[in-house]
């Protein structure tokens, strides 16, 4: 674990990190989310006058990851090769996991997570109607690779 907070300077002042002389190399993040349905609004979700709102939400992740630099003050935008959403109907809720790709110099832990987070609140905005008690839980880095930092997998 590092032994300082990378976004300060040492008179305790934000700053955006200097990557320049880092080597761009591959990297990869996996994020995830859970939105919380009642079963009502399950059952409802074939028949949502507003379309499909698990297909939204993908999108919109999509989206998201794309302009994590513009949501998130000291991130890098970052050229991404590949953002991957996936929603998952389960017996309780919409499994949410953002898969993000990039060769660059700084990871994409933010954007996987910005993804997740965005398709979670569309998923609420598409779904409020119904229920406004739906509840959005576990925003949670599961794995990322590359960089100096090497890997990262969340403990089960």
């Amino acid at each position: 674990m590092a032994k300082k907070l990378s976004h300060y300077d040492a008179s305790g002042r934000a700053r955006m990190v200097d990557v320049s002389g880092k080597t761009a190399t591959h990297r990869e993040a996996e994020a995830s989310a859970f939105v919380k349905l009642k079963p009502s609004v399950l059952k409802a979700l074939p028949r949502n006058p507003k379309g499909d709102p698990l297909e939204v939400a993908r999108v919109a992740g999509i989206m998201a990851a794309k302009r994590t630099s513009e949501l998130i003050p000291m991130c890098h935008a970052l050229p991404l090769s590949h953002v991957d959403v996936e929603m998952r109907l389960c017996e309780n809720g919409v499994a949410i996991t953002a898969k993000v790709v990039t060769t660059a110099e700084t990871g994409v832990e933010m954007e996987a997570l910005v993804a997740v987070s965005i398709s979670a609140l569309t998923t609420y905005d598409m779904l409020k109607g119904l229920d406004k008690g739906i509840e959005i839980r576990d925003i949670v880095l599961q794995r990322k690779s590359g960089g100096k930092s090497g890997n990262y997998r969340r403990p089960r």
